[in-house]
C-alpha cells in the first residue's frame, strides 16, 4: 500500500478524493473542503476512481453508495482488497441501518446520509485523517529507532550493510514487488523474509518456491493450483501457493529458471491480480506482494530471449543488491559470533549464563577468516563456524580446527598421521598440532584404545578428548596406529 499522502509535505490539510456520478454533489463537496484548505480531486464513476486510486494516494475517500457502473459497496471491496488502510467514507441518499452495518462491515470508515450535516462532516474527516497521520508518524518514528535492530538474524556492520538495512526497511511497508539479487550465499531468503516480517502482511503467510527445483508442469500446478480431474494425478482439487499466500508474501527463489509459459502466467499475476487454477474456468483475485530473487543476470537473459522484459520490468520495480562476503570482510567476525552462539546453543555447549557462545576464534584463525575471499559467501562461513563448534575442545579456537581447504588456502600445509616428519619450515601451528597428536595416540595405545582411560591419564574429559581425536584425524578404529 502507497505511504499515506499526508506523509508529504503538502500546505493544505490533506488529500481528498470525492466519487460521485452526480455533478452537485461532486462540486458541492468540493466547495466545502476547499474552505478547509483541503486538496480535493474529482472522480466521475467508480471506475475512474479506483484508477486514481491506484495512481496515487490519498488521505481519505468520499464514496457514493449508488453510481451506474458500479455501486460503491463494489468499489469498496475492491479498494480493501488492496489497500486496508486509507479511511473512506461512505455517503448516500438510501440511509437505513442495515446499509450502514453492511458499509462498515465491508471496510468503511463511516457512513453518511445524504443531506449530509457539513460540520458534522467536517468533524469527522478532521478527525480521521489527523488520527491517520498520526499513526503514520508512529510507524515512521518506531522504523527510525528500530531499522538498526529489527532484523535480528541479518548481521552486518559495514556501510555497505547498513544502507542496505535501512533501505529493507524502507521498503517494506510498501506493497511494491521487490527483485533481490546477489551471489549464492549472500542470504537472499533472509532479506526477503525480513521484508516480509516488516511489513504490513506480517500476520499472513510468507510462501517460499524454490523455482529452479521444480519442472515447470509442477511448478504452475503449485502456484495457481488446480481442480480435481484437471490432469491424471489429479485426485482431488488443491489450493496454489498465490491462494495460500493471500495477503501475504511469496517469495520466487532463482525466479530467472522458469520457463516461458510461467512467466506470462506470472505477469498477469502481477498486472491483473488474478489467476485460474489448472482445469478450472473460475478467476481466482489475490492480494500477494512478491519478492523475487537471482543470482543470475537477468538483464542479459532478457537480451537472450530467456526472460520476458515486461516480467523483468515488472519485478524489478525496487532493487536490493546483497554485496558478497569478500566485499564487506569487516563483518566477519560479526558473523562468526552469531554463528558461534547458533550452533552453540544447538550442541548445547560452550555457553554462558546468558545463553551466549563463550568461543572465539584464536588470532591466527581469525586473520585466515579475513583473508579468505568466500566464494560460498555467509553459507561458506556459517559452515565454517558450525564445523569449529563441533571439534572445538577449547573456547580458544585453533588454526587446526578450521578446514584443510581453507588451510590450504591460506598457505599453511596440513600433517597427516603417518606422514612423515614434519618439514624444516613447519610452523609453530604444524608443530603444536603434530606434538599434540603423537601424545594421544601414544597414551591411545598404552590404554589398548580405551578412549575413557586416555582421557583419564591425560586429565581430560571424554568429550574433549574425543573433539581432539576428530579435530586432529586420529583413525581410533585403526589399533595400533603410529605417528
Amino acid at each position: 500500500m502507497p505511504e499515506p499522502a499526508s506523509a508529504l509535505p503538502q500546505p493544505d490539510k490533506g488529500r481528498v478524493l470525492v466519487i460521485d456520478d452526480e455533478a452537485d454533489i461532486r462540486e458541492s463537496l468540493q466547495d466545502l473542503l476547499l474552505l478547509e484548505n483541503y486538496h480535493v480531486e474529482l472522480a466521475t464513476n467508480g471506475a475512474e476512481g479506483l484508477r486514481m486510486l491506484e495512481a496515487k494516494s490519498y488521505d481519505l475517500v468520499l464514496l457514493d453508495l449508488m453510481m451506474p457502473d458500479r455501486s460503491g459497496m463494489e468499489v469498496l471491496a475492491e479498494v480493501r482488497e488492496r489497500d486496508r488502510e486509507t479511511p473512506i467514507f461512505l455517503i448516500t441518499a438510501y440511509g437505513s441501518v442495515e446499509a450502514a452495518v453492511a458499509a462498515l462491515k465491508a471496510g468503511a470508515s463511516d457512513y453518511f446520509s445524504k443531506p449530509w450535516d457539513n460540520e458534522k462532516l467536517l468533524i469527522e474527516i478532521d478527525r480521521m485523517i489527523a488520527r491517520r497521520r498520526l499513526e503514520y508518524e508512529n510507524r515512521h518514528l518506531k522504523r527510525a529507532l528500530n531499522q538498526r535492530y529489527a532484523f535480528p538474524n541479518i548481521i552486518g556492520k559495514s556501510d555497505r550493510m547498513v544502507r542496505l538495512l535501512d533501505m529493507v526497511a524502507q521498503v517494506a511497508a510498501s506493497r511494491s514487488t521487490i527483485l533481490i539479487t546477489g551471489e549464492t550465499g549472500t542470504g537472499k531468503e533472509l532479506i526477503a523474509k525480513a521484508i516480509h516480517a516488516n511489513s504490513p502482511r506480517a500476520d499472513a503467510m510468507f510462501v517460499a518456491v524454490n523455482s529452479g527445483s521444480l519442472p515447470p508442469d509442477l511448478l504452475e500446478s503449485t502456484l495457481f493450483g488446480h481442480v480435481k480431474g484437471a490432469f491424471t494425478s489429479a485426485a482431488q482439487s488443491r489450493k496454489g501457493y498465490f491462494e495460500i499466500a493471500n495477503r501475504g508474501t511469496i517469495f520466487f527463489d532463482e525466479i530467472g529458471t522458469i520457463g516461458a509459459e510461467t512467466q506470462t502466467k506470472l505477469l498477469r499475476v502481477i498486472q491483473e491480480r488474478e489467476f485460474m487454477p489448472l482445469g478450472s474456468g473460475e478467476t481466482i483475485r489475490v492480494d500477494v506482494r512478491i519478492v523475487a530473487a537471482t543470482n543470475a543476470d537477468l538483464r542479459k537473459l532478457v537480451e537472450e530471449g530467456k526472460f520476458r522484459e515486461d516480467l523483468y520490468y515488472r519485478l524489478n520495480v525496487i532493487n536490493i543488491a546483497l554485496p558478497p562476503l569478500r566485499d564487506r570482510k569487516e563483518d566477519v567476525p560479526l558473523l562468526s559470533a552469531h554463528f558461534f552462539t547458533k550452533y552453540c546453543r544447538e550442541n548445547e555447549k560452550f555457553l554462558d549464563s546468558s545463553n551466549e557462545s563463550i568461543l572465539s576464534f584464536q588470532p591466527e584463525a581469525m586473520q585466515l577468516l579475513m583473508d579468505h575471499l568466500w566464494p560460498g559467501n555467509v553459507r561458506e562461513l556459517e559452515n565454517v563456524v558450525e564445523r569449529a563448534v563441533v571439534l572445538a575442545s577449547d573456547t580458544s579456537v585453533p588454526v587446526d580446527v578450521l578446514p584443510e581447504y581453507l588451510l590450504q588456502a591460506g598457505g599453511i600445509r596440513v600433517h597427516k598421521p603417518g606422514g612423515g616428519p614434519l618439514p624444516a619450515d613447519a610452523s609453530l601451528f604444524e608443530i603444536v598440532a603434530d606434538y599434540e597428536r603423537r601424545v594421544i595416540v601414544e597414551r591411545l595405545e598404552q590404554s589398548g584404545w580405551s578412549q575413557t582411560e586416555a582421557a583419564g591419564s591425560l586429565h581430560i574429559p571424554l568429550s574433549t578428548l574425543n573433539q581432539k581425536i576428530k579435530r586432529l584425524d586420529i583413525d581410533v578404529r585403526r589399533r595400533g596406529e603410529r605417528v
